[in-house]
């Protein structure tokens, strides 16, 4: 199934600017800060790296799910459907994953 180009344009016009290196990966898109996955698209959803605690809380919001690609959910990530990423909730996403993995050591 491809992912969604839309999603993955919206992602690069709100990123453009954060020195982010673009991969193609799980079929999808993934882009990396400083060398670490940050966030991507994988089919219709926004997948975010977003650290266990902050992955857990935004569990309780509509539209989010554990981020589930391989048959065993990855920790610390969560994948949103499209309607949890509509306007500036995109932008807000992306800045919670910006702010944990600039936590990380660079690679």
């Amino acid at each position: 199934m491809p992912y969604n180009e839309a999603l993955d344009k919206r992602i690069v016009d709100a990123i453009s600017n954060w020195g982010t290196n673009r991969k193609k990966m799980f079929g999808g898109t993934c882009y990396l800060l400083n060398g670490n996955m940050m966030c991507g698209v994988y089919r219709d959803y926004l997948i975010l790296r977003l650290g266990e605690k902050q992955a857990r809380d935004a569990l309780e919001r509509p539209f989010v799910m554990p981020c589930d690609i391989t048959g065993r959910p990855m920790k610390g990530w969560v994948m949103v459907e499209i309607q949890g990423v509509e306007g500036e909730r995109l932008t807000q996403w992306l800045k919670k994953a910006r702010c944990f993995v600039e936590t990380l050591p660079s690679k």
